[in-house]
C-alpha cells in the first residue's frame, strides 16, 4: 500500500503477459451482471452465495461499525487476507482515512492519504479497481508495511459519488486473483450504498442527539442569571456537543470596538488572561466584521490568524448575535488540522442563538441587581433622613404626658407627625398623611414638614397653619399629591386642645370609660386654592386619654376581610386610659397587628396618644 508521494502511471499488461504478472485492471466492456465476463472469468455458485450473503448483511444493520465488520467478515470467506481497510473519502480535505482495518499498525491508521497519492489515492482518483500481483515490481512504490507483497484495492461509489475505497492486502506474490478483483468490483457499489446508508442513518441519530443536548442546555443557560458563572458553564456543556482543547467566550465592549476575553478555557484547566483584541484584527476580528463564522482547517496558512496558544492548528470561530447586533464570539481552537467539520460548525451557530440570549439576560439581571442595591442604599439612606426628620421622643409636661408609634408599610413611609414648640407650656401636635407610599410620598411629606416648620415660626394658630400650608402646597402643586393633617395646640396650663384638621382621621377622645370623637373635618391640603379650616377647642380633665391615628390603624384588614374600626380602637382606649401613654400606644398598635394576622400592612401605622395626668 503506498500511502504517500504521487502513485506512478501503473501499464497495462500486454495481451500475451501471463495472468499473474505485473497488475490487473478489468476492461472496458466488462459486463457486471453476466456469469462470465470479457476476461472469461466465471463467478461461480460459491460466489453467488456471498453476493447473497453480502446482500443479507447489508440490509439487516445500520450501524456503521456492525456494517464494516459484517463485510470485512463476508470478504474473508471467499479471500483470505491478513490486512483489509476501509478508507472513507472526507469531501472538504479530499484526503483518505482508515474508518475500519484489520491487520494495519496505529501508524498506518493515523495516516490521511490525499486523492492521486498511494495505490488507495489513485484508486480514489480514477474511480477504477486496481490489482498489483508484486508490487515490488511497481517502480517507487512505498510501502507502509515491508512484509507487503500484493494489494487488492477497489472504490466505493454510491450514487456516482465516491465515498472511500476498499483496500487488501497480502504478504504473499500474486495472492489475489482477477475475479477476487471482479467481485470486489461487482459488490462495492452495493457496499458503498449500504456505508452511506449507516452514516446517513449515523448522522441523523447524532443531530437528534445534538438537537436533544442543545434543547437541555437551553434549559439550563436561561436559569444562569450571574456572568461568570454562566460564561464557565457555557464553556462545560459545549463539550457534550463538540470536543475541543481550547475555548474562549470574548465579549465586545461598549464602544463595539475591541474583543474582551471573558473567559478561557485550556487543556482542562480555566483561566481567563486579559486578553484584548481590536476587531480590525486577527480571525476573531475577521468573525466579527464579516458576521459570519470562521473555520480555519490550518491556522499557520491564515494570514490573519494571531498566535495565543502555539498548540493550536485548527480554530473555529462563530459570532454572537442578539437583536441584530452582535456581542462577542465563541472560540474554539484544536491541536490538530482539518479537526472542525460543517457539522460543529452548524451545532455551534445554533448553540451561539442561545447562548447570546443567555448571556444578554445575565447582562441584563446584574444591571438591574445593581440598580436594586443602588436603590437599596438610597432607599436605607432616605429612611434615615425621614426618622432624622422625625422627632425622635415626645416633650414633657406638668399636666399631661405624650407618646408616638410609627410603623411604615415599607421602608419608608407616608406618614409625618412632629410636635413643635409653641412657646411655654405649649405644643403643636401634628399628624399627617401624604398621599402614595414609599419614596414619593416620603419625599412629599418632608416637604410639608419644612413648610410647616418654617410658618411654625410665627406660631400661628391651628386653622391659620393649615389655609397657610395649603396655600404654599398650592404655589409648589405637584398632580395627585395631597397631605391630610390634624393640627392640634395643646395648652398645658388650661389643659385645652385647640384642634383643626384637613381631611385626616378624627382623634378619639375617652373620658371616665366613654369615648367620643371630635368631629373636626376639612379638605386636603394641596388639592384646592384659598380653603379656610374649622378649629375645635376641646376642654380635658385629669384621666383624659386622646388618641390622633392615621388611616391604616382604622383600615387594618384581617384574614377574613374585616377592618378594624373605630369601635374597636374606642374599646380598647377606655379599657386601658389609666395607664401610661407609652403603653396606651403600645397596647394599640400590638392590638392591631394581632388583628391582621398574617395579611401584609398595606398603608403606614402611626399612633399619638395624649394623656391627661
Amino acid at each position: 500500500m503506498i500511502p504517500f508521494d504521487t502513485m506512478p502511471t501503473i501499464p497495462t499488461p500486454p495481451p500475451d503477459q501471463p495472468e499473474y504478472e505485473g497488475d490487473y485492471r478489468p476492461a472496458a466492456s466488462d459486463n457486471p451482471h453476466a456469469h462470465l465476463d470479457a476476461q472469461n472469468i466465471r463467478v461461480e455458485p460459491a460466489d453467488l452465495t456471498y453476493l447473497v450473503q453480502l446482500a443479507d448483511a447489508l440490509n439487516t444493520t445500520l450501524d456503521l461499525e456492525t456494517l464494516l465488520i459484517r463485510t470485512s467478515e463476508l470478504v474473508r470467506a471467499i479471500i483470505n487476507y491478513r490486512i483489509f481497510a476501509i478508507l472513507l473519502l472526507n469531501d472538504r480535505t479530499h484526503e483518505l482515512r482508515i474508518r475500519f482495518q484489520i491487520g494495519h499498525t496505529p501508524e498506518v491508521q493515523r495516516m490521511r492519504i490525499p486523492v492521486g497519492k498511494g495505490v488507495v489515492g489513485q484508486v480514489a482518483l480514477t474511480r477504477e479497481p486496481l490489482l498489483i500481483n508484486d508490487v515490488t515490481s511497481v517502480e517507487a512504490y512505498i510501502s507502509a508495511n515491508p512484509e507487503v507483497r500484493s494489494e487488492l484495492a477497489v472504490p466505493l461509489i454510491a450514487k456516482n459519488r465516491l465515498i472511500g475505497v476498499m483496500d487488501l492486502e497480502s504478504e504473499e506474490v500474486g495472492h489475489f486473483r482477477p475475479e477476487h478483483l471482479h467481485l470486489l468490483a461487482l459488490t462495492a457499489s452495493r457496499i458503498a450504498q449500504a456505508i452511506e446508508n449507516a452514516r446517513l442513518y449515523t448522522r441523523v441519530s447524532r443531530q437528534a442527539q445534538t438537537l436533544t443536548v442543545l434543547n437541555e442546555i437551553s434549559a439550563e443557560l436561561t436559569s444562569i442569571l450571574d456572568l461568570d458563572p454562566l460564561l464557565a458553564r457555557i464553556g462545560q456543556l459545549l463539550r457534550r456537543l463538540i470536543d475541543y482543547q481550547m475555548f474562549s467566550i470574548m465579549l465586545l465592549d461598549d464602544k463595539g470596538e475591541t474583543l474582551i476575553t471573558r473567559y478561557a478555557w485550556r487543556f482542562g484547566y480555566a483561566h481567563a488572561p486579559l486578553r484584548r483584541i481590536p476587531i480590525t484584527s486577527g480571525l476573531v476580528g475577521a468573525a466579527v466584521r464579516e458576521w459570519r463564522p470562521i473555520n480555519v482547517p490550518d491556522v499557520r496558512k491564515d494570514q490573519r490568524y494571531l498566535e495565543m496558544n502555539p498548540e493550536t492548528r485548527s480554530e473555529l470561530i462563530v459570532p454572537l448575535f442578539h437583536k441584530g447586533r452582535i456581542i462577542g464570539v465563541l472560540d474554539l481552537e484544536h491541536t490538530r488540522c482539518n479537526f472542525f467539520n460543517e457539522e460543529h460548525e452548524r451545532t455551534l451557530t445554533t448553540m451561539a442563538a442561545q447562548v447570546a440570549i443567555a448571556i444578554e439576560n445575565a447582562r441584563l439581571y446584574q444591571a438591574v441587581k445593581r440598580q436594586e442595591q443602588q436603590l437599596e442604599r438610597d432607599i436605607a439612606m432616605a429612611r434615615e433622613v425621614q426618622l432624622r426628620l422625625l422627632p425622635p421622643t415626645a416633650p414633657e409636661h406638668p399636666h399631661a404626658e405624650l407618646a408616638v408609634r410609627f410603623l411604615p408599610a415599607r421602608t419608608i413611609g407616608g406618614d409625618l407627625y412632629d410636635f413643635v414648640d409653641y412657646g411655654p407650656g405649649q405644643t403643636a401636635i401634628v399628624l399627617g398623611d401624604v398621599s402614595g407610599k414609599a419614596a414619593p410620598a416620603a419625599l412629599f411629606a418632608a416637604l410639608v414638614s419644612g413648610i410647616m416648620r418654617s410658618a411654625a415660626l410665627q406660631h400661628p394658630e391651628p386653622a391659620q397653619m393649615l389655609a397657610t400650608l395649603n396655600d404654599a402646597l398650592q404655589e409648589r402643586r405637584l398632580e395627585s399629591q395631597y397631605v391630610t393633617m390634624l393640627f392640634a395646640l395643646w395648652n398645658d396650663e388650661k389643659r385645652t386642645l385647640q384642634v383643626a384638621n384637613s381631611g385626616a382621621v378624627q382623634p378619639v377622645f375617652c373620658r371616665a370609660g366613654q369615648s367620643q370623637t371630635v368631629r373636626a373635618e376639612g379638605l386636603p391640603l394641596g388639592l384646592f386654592p384659598n380653603v379656610t379650616y374649622e378649629e375645635f377647642n376641646v376642654t380635658t380633665e385629669p384621666g383624659d386619654a386622646i388618641v390622633f391615628i392615621s388611616d391604616g390603624i382604622l383600615d387594618a384588614e384581617n384574614e377574613q376581610g374585616e377592618m378594624y374600626g373605630e369601635e374597636r380602637l374606642a374599646d380598647l382606649l377606655c379599657s386601658i386610659r389609666e395607664q401610661p401613654a407609652a403603653r396606651i400606644a403600645e397596647a394599640i398598635m400590638a392590638e392591631v397587628t394581632r388583628f391582621q394576622g398574617t395579611r401584609d400592612r398595606f398603608d403606614d401605622e402611626t399612633i399619638i396618644v395624649l394623656r391627661v395626668r
